[in-house]
């Protein structure tokens, strides 16, 4: 085994690497308008003869085409094991742009990623969330009200999550109401309610839910330790 002449570029990783890549934000979450962005989201695996360098490959890129943002893969299932939001969501999304075998793999995995900690990480994010919001009202005396409109949706996906046990991205019915809160014509006080409402349905959710405790972290380590292995020969 010879390690590579040349260190790629984080750019080279995300045009020559990418295992995964899918488009998120509005567009994945069914509330996109005419002026929408698209923002697109991947996983590239870094060669494993990378790792034998000082110089490590880095655990995410930023670009190289605007609105793109991409992780390493084991940086995403440390990510995705910790039931960050961002990360499940895009493991879910319905705009896949690109896949290869090593994506369509961690695609079958997607549900060892999941257990009863996305009540933890989505409510304390959502927290967070309402928090700047709550400032922007007292600072401004109005939201952002696409922030505001993008925080209903994520509680909403809390609440189903721990209901179901599965993650659906698209709003689906929920669109109109949602835009609405958008075009800031709904009061945030009804809006506050809303929220309230929400957190407190995905609480009593997660006493039930069927998902597990725990995400199934042996199962995502097995197949990143043969994904590196495949990757050095």
């Amino acid at each position: 085994m010879t390690q590579p002449a040349v260190l790629p570029t984080p750019e080279d990783l995300v045009r020559h690497h990418t295992v995964y890549s899918c488009v998120m934000g509005s567009r994945a979450f069914g509330l996109a308008t005419n002026g929408s962005d698209t923002d697109r989201r991947g996983i590239f695996l870094a060669p494993t003869a990378l790792y034998w360098r000082f110089e490590k490959p880095p655990t995410h890129v930023d670009g190289p085409d605007d609105e793109q943002f991409s992780w390493e893969l084991e940086r995403f299932c440390e990510l995705a094991l910790r039931a960050n939001p961002n990360v499940l969501e895009c493991l879910h999304s319905p705009l896949v742009e690109h896949i290869d075998d090593t994506g369509r793999e961690l695609l079958a995995l997607r549900e060892a990623f999941l257990s009863r900690q996305v009540h933890q990480t989505f409510s304390g994010y959502a927290t967070s969330q309402r928090r700047k919001l709550e400032a922007d009202v007292r600072q401004y005396g109005a939201p952002r009200w696409k922030h505001a409109m993008h925080l209903l949706r994520l509680l909403g996906s809390c609440r189903d999550l721990l209901r179901t046990g599965e993650l659906v991205t698209d709003v689906g019915e929920d669109r109109e109401p949602l835009l609405a809160v958008k075009r800031g014509e709904v009061e945030w006080p009804e809006v506050e309610r809303r929220m309230d409402r929400l957190a407190a349905e995905a609480d009593a959710a997660a006493a039930q839910s069927p998902l597990p405790p725990e995400p199934d972290r042996a199962r995502v380590e097995d197949f990143l330790t043969r994904t590196r292995r495949a990757s050095a020969r």
